[in-house]
Parts: structure tokens; sequence; C-alpha cells
């Protein structure tokens, strides 16, 4: 029985690849490709990844402009959070924009013995051990040190949703300035330049010189989506961001994708070839309620630390008039099933 796995180029997919494959115990062939040049989310021609369910000989996919195809009884979209394979399920389907982008910057101090660094040492001084979140009103920033002497900062602004433009060869819409399959948005030096005066009025003397000695900082626009009512439709079935975008307040994105593609591989394990719909259901049964709660509380989180609006709340976060119950909330100690393994996933903690 083939799988074929339609993936992006993303950090964590390597481990959810090798997991997969570890749990499915050579039952299954296996095929994993990267079809972002055939979808279109880094090819300028705008090609796009085409599939049909092909009763009963299995699912057929192929590129609609390439000779390159692939052929199985299951396909595992895994492509992120512009999935294709999601978009050609669902073509109603529309993320949600959160309100708020987020510049993003790595500071190289290889060489640079500067008072900059000297000031964020000592205004943060276990950076290095841990990371530094900071909440002004209605943003927030965050600082940690990465190795080989650099920086990294992700400062979250509250603003209008970037522009969009609309790629008549897909026949949907595409973010301003598509970076492969991510929602990166170009940006203007009158941009950083802004980045720059806004960062003198908001921040530390200290933050504000390492934000503007920064070379290259860039702008993702941040995007979730409301759980979807099903991530598995006959022979397809999504995993990681391409089932349940998220924002990134929780640190569950990554985490999300890999627990998903050992789910996958063991549910397929256990029912082998011959049932592969029971096995995709269990997988959802399993998966479907622990991403949705985990989404939903990164959402929430986000709001607050951004102070903006939320349903049923009075009145916004503010880091000045906290409760201690909402500081309690705003340090994410209380990821919703945050330490519930799956009953299915127990003999590989054992073995570990």
């Amino acid at each position: 029985m083939e799988i074929i796995i339609n993936k992006s180029n993303l950090q964590g997919r390597i481990e959810a690849d090798r997991l997969f494959q570890k749990e499915t115990k050579c039952k299954w062939n296996y095929c994993s490709t990267d079809y972002s040049s055939v979808a279109g989310t880094s090819s300028k021609k705008g090609k796009l990844l085409c599939f049909r369910i092909s009763q009963p000989s299995g699912l057929a996919v192929f590129g609609s402009k390439s000779s390159r195809s692939g052929r199985g009884d299951l396909l595992v979209g895994a492509d992120g959070i512009l999935s294709s394979i999601g978009q050609s399920i669902l073509p109603d389907f529309k993320l949600r924009y959160t309100g708020y982008c987020a510049w993003r910057g790595v500071f190289n101090f290889s060489e640079n013995d500067s008072e900059t660094i000297l000031g964020i040492r000592k205004s943060y001084p276990d950076i290095g051990k841990c990371l530094y979140t900071n909440i002004g009103s209605g943003s927030h920033i965050i600082v940690t040190e990465l190795k080989k002497e650099k920086f990294n900062w992700v400062w979250y602004v509250n603003q209008p949703e970037p522009e969009l433009k609309y790629d008549l060869t897909l026949g949907n819409k595409l973010f301003y300035s598509l970076q492969g399959n991510t929602t990166s948005v170009k940006v203007s030096s009158d941009m950083i330049e802004e980045l720059h005066q806004r960062a003198e009025q908001v921040w530390l003397p200290e933050l504000s010189r390492m934000i503007k000695e920064t070379k290259d900082p860039f702008l993702n626009a941040i995007y979730d989506c409301d759980p979807l009512e099903k991530i598995i439709w006959d022979r397809v079935v999504l995993t990681g961001d391409a089932a349940h975008p998220t924002t990134p307040h929780s640190a569950r994105s990554t985490n999300m994708a890999i627990i998903d593609a050992a789910v996958l591989g063991k549910c397929l394990e256990k029912w082998g070839p011959d049932h592969l719909y029971s096995a995709l259901e269990e997988y959802q049964s399993i998966r479907k309620p622990v991403t949705s709660a985990q989404v939903l509380h990164s959402r929430r989180l986000g709001q607050m630390k951004q102070g903006l609006s939320i349903p049923g709340r009075e009145r916004p976060f503010d880091p000045k008039t906290a409760s201690l119950e909402d500081s309690e909330f705003i340090l994410n100690k209380n990821v919703p099933l945050f330490d519930v393994v799956p009953p299915i996933l127990d003999s590989i903690f054992r073995s570990a």
C-alpha cells in the first residue's frame, strides 16, 4: 500500500517523517515528497497540485502542468498553513487574521562588543538560559539568545491585515509577498524606518538599539483558523499546520505536528492496510480535540498580550492592572491537555 506525503520544507518535518516511518513498521510503502514547486507555493509559474480519488485502485496525485506525479492509497497533507491539499478539499476555507503581525530579527554580535550587547546582558541577566517577554500597552516582544553569538527577537505589532493579491493561476488569495509556504510580507525601507522610530518610543534604549542595529528584519502576518470540523476525507488526511493553523504564542506548532505524525503512524500500524478508514477515524478522534483546544488557547493568549478585545471579557488585558488570574494565564503554564499522552503512544515513551 502506497502512502504519499505532501509536505513543506519547514523545521520539524524531518522529525515528523522519522516518527511516521518508524511507527508504520514498514507495513506500508512510503513516499515523502515535497510538492511545493508543483503546488505553486514557491513557484513563480503557479503550478497547482491536483489529486483525485480513483476507486478501487487508490489515490492518484498529479501536477496540472508538470510531469511529476505520484500514486497511492493515502495522501497525507503536511504542507503547512497555506496547504494546497487543504485548499483543494475546502475551496472556501479562509485563515483568520489575528489583528497583528510579528517583526522578527536575528542580531549577530560575534564581532561586536558594543554598548548594545552590554546593555542587553545587564537588562536581561539570565538571557541564554531562558527567553524574556516584555509586555507593553497593546504589544509584546520576546528576546532570547541563540547559539553562535546571536540574539533573536520577535515583536508583535497590532496593525491592519497586510495587502493581499490574487493569483489567477491558483484561483485563490495569496499573501502580498509569499516566501515559500509561509506568511512573510515584503518590507520596504520606509517600513523598517518606522519600526525603528516606534521602538525608540516603546522599548528600553538597549532593546531599541538592538532592533535598529539588526540587519534585514522581516515581517510575518499572524493567522490561525477556527478548528476544522474534520481533518480526514476518504483517503486524504491533514497533519500539522495544514490541519490546525495556530498562532505561535504557546510554542505548540511543531510539537503538534510531530505528535500528529506519531499518532497517525501508530494508527496505521494498528489497523493495517485493509482497514485504512478505521485508522484515519482513530487518528482524528485522538488528535482533533487536543489540537482544537490548544489552538484556541494560543489565540486567547495572543489576544491578551496584544491588548485586543476578547469575546466574553469585559475589557482588554492591561499589564498595569492585571489580576493574579490573568498574570498566571499570561505565563502560559496551563496549556490544555499539555501533559496528556495518547495511550496509542505508550510504547514510544516506554522505549524512550
